[in-house]
């Protein structure tokens, strides 16, 4: 599906400005429903996981990225879903308490701890629906990698523009943590 630029800003060639001319620009409302779409199929995929097993959308790919694969560090997980260490160590840890994954120390080393599905987790895979995040890295694959590397750049300065926070984003609809209150001292 392309979104194609129409109306008197995209036939005079000309780039917003400022704010207000983003609004008038179409390309500002092609990106906006590029996105809404994209948002739209991982959230609707976060929903339907949860209703048909009872997990979320993060849950789920982790999960599946496990799966057919032997027991993985947490920095082979991270790797595998395509996100950073801090982000994929909250969802396995939900995963955890909920009997689907395994947390255990390796026979060949003892300090690598490695992460693998238990029966419970393959019972639950074997009953559940394709991660809305697979379907996005594959159409991310059909791209190219250089339309890639571009689509990153502009991303990375969209997220600059918008002053985003610079730390780690969490799992697709994943909450994030609560920030920790820091407890004063008793005067």
């Amino acid at each position: 599906m392309g979104y194609k630029l129409s109306g008197a800003g995209a036939a005079a060639g000309r780039a917003p400005t400022a704010a207000g001319g983003a609004l008038a620009d179409p390309a500002t409302r092609a990106v906006l429903d590029g996105i809404r779409h994209i948002v739209r199929a991982l959230r609707e995929s976060a929903r339907g996981a949860e209703r048909e097993v009872g997990v979320g959308a993060a849950q789920l790919f982790v999960l599946q990225r496990l799966a057919g694969a032997p027991a993985l560090s947490l920095n082979e997980l991270a790797a595998r879903t395509l996100t950073h260490q801090s982000s994929v160590s909250t969802v396995v840890s939900k995963l955890v308490r909920r009997g689907l994954v395994a947390r255990t120390r390796a026979d060949a080393d003892g300090r690598r701890v490695e992460i693998a599905l238990t029966a419970a987790g393959r019972e639950l895979l074997r009953r559940a629906p394709a991660a809305a995040q697979e379907r996005l890295i594959a159409g991310l694959a059909l791209l190219g990698p250089i339309a890639r590397r571009e689509l990153a750049r502009q991303l990375g300065r969209l997220v600059d523009a918008m002053a985003l926070p610079a730390q780690h984003p969490p799992m697709f609809f994943e909450p994030t943590a609560p920030k920790r209150q820091r407890r004063g001292r008793a005067l």
